[in-house]
């Protein structure tokens, strides 16, 4: 795989690139490049000063810190976000306050994870009728508690 290329895109210092912080992270920890309150319930997108070039045939997904939800009620609003081989644009994060109290993100505080997968791109079909199975239509909850 060629390298993920991160571009710093702000006038003041860099915040360090993401990164792996351990040897078998799954997740490279980005960073909020700017300070931020969110009340309780609030949603916000933050910005984190890089755009990143992900190589064709893979996506970044942006997934949440466990420390961050587990602690504080603070979690990303849409899990996982994708970013796109072809985007080109800062890369975003969009944090909700799930927590009872305000939660202050200070910049260049880790905020969440960045998952490298690869893609894998369906042919779509269009037909009159679908195969049969024991589920069937069975939607949400139709297996089962254990």
């Amino acid at each position: 795989m060629e390298p993920v290329r991160f571009l710093w895109l702000r006038d003041e210092p860099p915040l360090p690139p993401p990164s792996y912080q351990s040897a078998g992270a799954a997740g490279l920890d980005l960073a909020s490049a700017e300070e931020a309150v969110l009340a309780p319930g609030e949603i916000r997108l933050l910005p984190s000063g890089y755009a990143v070039a992900v190589p064709a045939g893979y996506e970044i997904q942006a997934r949440p810190r466990s420390g961050l939800a587990c602690r504080h009620g603070i979690t990303l609003i849409n899990s996982p976000g994708t970013i796109d081989s072809d985007y080109r644009g800062e890369i975003m994060i969009g944090l909700i306050n799930l927590g009872a109290k305000a939660y202050t993100v200070a910049r260049g505080e880790r905020v969440c994870q960045l998952v490298v997968m690869p893609v894998t791109r369906a042919a779509v079909e269009v037909v009159t009728t679908l195969d049969t199975t024991a589920r069937g239509t069975g939607g949400f909850g139709h297996t089962g508690r254990f």
